[in-house]
């Protein structure tokens, strides 16, 4: 009954997750999971943890993982945070970091989280819109006063890249600010802006294993940033829940983490269907932008975006539809396996013939 609701919960817009649908024989495109498994070794290292060691709290520092970050990265683990996926470590950073008398930045066409987020902590944001190509312009945000920003790179749901140097110029123009930069997609295609960390006292990057590492099951990421930016994210972490992360989830992140040649080879079978599915789209009269993410955002000038969705949908394949101003022409389609790429194509000839 809502009358026992805080008046915060009556003025929140939740988010709305993606679709898991129970279809049998589904070839799902929509969540931009990995369609490849994840590490052995991080399997492995999951059973391991299915003990009689369950019956106890995990380490609340979760310092395996941490110290496996932190090597992978070469930074000191006092510039580590983790958390129970990248979503907690972007909420605790939303409330330790970004709430100010200034307006929080961020782009007008993204991470629908952010918003949800401003609105629990009450932080006042304003959208900068994208440019008429969805690119992000920095120097929309070095022109404007701010108290925090915070951008996707590469930015969801458009997949468009910023170049390192062009992060580099608003961490640098924006000194009196925190910059949180949320890399979920980045090993697909992009520089991490993690070395920036080392000589920028205001930067804060943040990553998830659910992608490139294919444990989106398992709810792990983390934060690289100066400890101060870190001690921050940790006081908020231990007022809220100091045990964030299980037994297995530790052990299967830090594993995921140290196997690099599996994170190689999937993350490239990924990109290089991506740029296949890319080439094959664009033949069949679509408009792609350019994706370093593990999605391609597209659009048909002869179809509207949500009859394309349902009509894949009819066929067994599911994509993502934004009902959104500016984007509701595009579907956001992740890249599947090749035959799951196959799938999507044939079904589009059917559609489109």
């Amino acid at each position: 009954m809502s009358v026992y609701w805080s008046d915060i919960v009556h003025r929140l817009t939740p988010y709305v997750p993606g679709e898991q649908p129970r279809i049998a024989n589904l070839v799902k495109l929509n969540t931009n999971e990995n369609p490849y498994g994840p590490s052995p070794r991080a399997l492995a290292a999951i059973a391991a943890e299915a003990g009689d060691t369950l019956k106890l709290y995990p380490d609340p520092n979760s310092d395996r993982f941490r110290q496996a970050v932190a090597q992978h990265f070469q930074v000191p683990p006092a510039c580590v945070f983790v958390g129970n996926g990248s979503d907690e470590v972007l909420a605790h950073a939303f409330m330790g970091l970004l709430r100010h008398d200034a307006p929080l930045l961020h782009p007008d066409i993204s991470y629908s989280f952010y918003p949800v987020y401003c609105g629990l902590y009450d932080i006042r944001a304003e959208a900068i819109a994208l440019d008429d190509a969805f690119a992000i312009r920095i120097d929309d945000y070095l022109a404007r006063a701010a108290g925090a920003v915070i951008l996707p790179n590469p930015n969801a749901p458009t997949g468009r890249l910023l170049p390192l140097a062009e992060i580099e110029r608003l961490v640098a123009g924006k000194p009196e600010a925190v910059v949180v930069i949320d890399e979920a997609y980045i090993d697909f295609g992009g520089q991490s802006a993690v070395a920036l960390t080392q000589r920028y006292p205001n930067l804060l990057v943040v990553q998830t294993l659910s992608k490139s590492r294919s444990l989106a099951g398992l709810r792990a990421g983390f934060a690289i940033g100066h400890p101060a930016l870190i001690e921050a994210l940790e006081r908020v972490k231990n007022s809220f829940n100091s045990y964030p992360l299980d037994r297995m989830a530790i052990a299967g992140a830090a594993a995921a983490i140290e196997d690099v040649a599996w994170f190689d080879t999937t993350r490239h079978k990924v990109i290089a269907s991506r740029e296949r599915l890319v080439a094959a789209m664009t033949a069949r009269g679509f408009e792609v932008l350019p994706s370093a993410a593990n999605f391609i955002f597209a659009r048909h000038s002869g179809h509207e975006g949500a009859a394309l969705a349902q009509a894949l949908r009819e066929r067994g394949i599911i994509v993502r539809h934004f009902r959104q101003p500016r984007i509701d022409a595009f579907l956001r389609i992740t890249i599947g396996t090749d035959a799951q790429c196959d799938a999507l194509l044939n079904a589009l000839d059917e559609i489109l013939a």
